[in-house]
């Protein structure tokens, strides 16, 4: 693996070259979770509780990091998970996250919070999955799910972690939020970050505006600094098991529910006809003292391990915890703060070094536990 080192030797040093070029606003809306914020802690201990307990002599100078996801081969045995707000991190952020994947030959996944219709996404190539926030008006959310298949996304993922809007309370602090804008807030610490300032609104102004919501018909986008009209605000407060059906109903490819956590709701997406889950609490930033997902893994693997691939993210920020989630279960990873740390940092090639180093830190801990290829990772690697 080659490419820009950007100074940045890990997951670390990438977040904090991205705090630095950030107000403090846009930095907290990346970074920080909920209410006490007790969550990220919690996800953080409870991959640091896992050990190892590797082999020796197993000849090791050939690692095989390749591995198959919903019947189509990676590189590397995780995906970019779906981050809003990318395209006020970096002049249209998404495109870069996305291009960056398809050099890495891993999966992106599109959020509907982008700021980039799907249509837009089809030029970049690689392979493309699209997660879904049910809007208001239900029609809009069955239109851009036909929108997404026609486009070749062969992946659904379905949210389902923020039945309600979460509790931020710092973003009113800040000044920061959605919509987004300039207030007496934040105004100073805006300022005094010109490069983000020129280089991500500056060149907005210039190449046609603030951007808009995306994926909604044209009369319903508006700037994301007006906030979402009539129709357009995500509402899942109401979503149940039937609405799950009629969305599988209208969706051929693979489909995925993300954001469970409770092993009854897995064995009943089994029996809803789903493809996939991933355990998640959508990165501490949802529900505070919420349980952290690698603790939660393997209750949720011995309901339906083998039955449907089972994804794990929230917490991630080493190729070890890559292999530790694999190791109890999972069959592949979705990584969301890390790669969004090298996009708020130096944009494409940032994403890439992110990908770089985490793909590097999985083949490392794979040498030194002497397994060899992703196949051969099991619960034997752990303590």
């Amino acid at each position: 693996m080659a490419g820009e080192t950007l100074g940045c030797f890990n997951i670390a040093d990438l977040a904090a070259k991205a705090r630095r070029r950030l107000p403090r606003g846009v930095w907290e809306y990346l970074e920080r979770g909920v209410e006490d914020e007790t969550g990220m802690d919690r996800n953080r201990a409870a991959f640091d509780r896992l050990t190892f307990r590797p082999r020796v002599l197993r000849k090791v100078d050939e690692i095989d990091t390749r591995t198959t996801i919903l019947g189509k081969e990676g590189a590397l045995p995780f995906a970019i998970a779906p981050t809003g707000a990318a395209g006020i991190m970096w002049y249209r952020g998404d495109h870069d996250l996305a291009n960056a994947a398809a050099k890495a030959g891993i999966p992106f996944t599109i959020s509907s919070a982008s700021t980039m219709d799907v249509e837009d996404f089809a030029e970049i190539g690689g392979r493309r999955w699209f997660q879904l926030y049910m809007w208001e008006n239900r029609e809009l959310s069955y239109d851009v799910v036909r929108r997404v298949d026609a486009v070749g996304c062969d992946t659904l993922f379905v949210t389902l972690d923020l039945p309600v809007p979460p509790n931020r309370e710092y973003l009113a602090h800040n000044g920061f939020g959605m919509p987004f804008g300039f207030n007496h807030k934040n105004v100073t610490d805006v300022l005094m970050h010109p490069r983000w300032l020129a280089g991500v609104i500056g060149r907005y102004m210039v190449n046609g505006g603030i951007p808009k919501q995306a994926n909604l018909p044209k009369a319903m986008k508006n700037s994301v600094m007006r906030g979402a009209k009539p129709g357009a605000l995500f509402k899942q407060d109401d979503l149940d098991w039937d609405g799950i059906r009629r969305l599988r109903d209208i969706w051929k490819g693979h489909f995925i529910l993300k954001g469970m956590l409770h092993p009854d709701d897995a064995r009943i997406a089994l029996e809803a006809g789903v493809d996939g889950i991933v355990v998640s609490n959508h990165g501490a930033r949802s529900l505070d003292h919420s349980v952290a997902a690698i603790d939660a893994l393997p209750d949720v693997v011995a309901e339906v391990g083998g039955k449907m691939t089972v994804f794990l993210d929230s917490g991630v920020r080493r190729g070890s915890d890559v292999v530790k989630a694999l190791a109890l279960g999972a069959d592949a990873v979705m990584v969301g703060r890390a790669t969004l740390y090298g996009l708020a940092a130096a944009g494409e090639p940032g994403v890439a070094r992110a990908i770089d180093l985490l793909g590097s830190e999985v083949a490392r801990t794979m040498a030194m536990l002497g397994l060899r290829s992703v196949a051969e990772i099991d619960a034997n690697a752990l303590a």
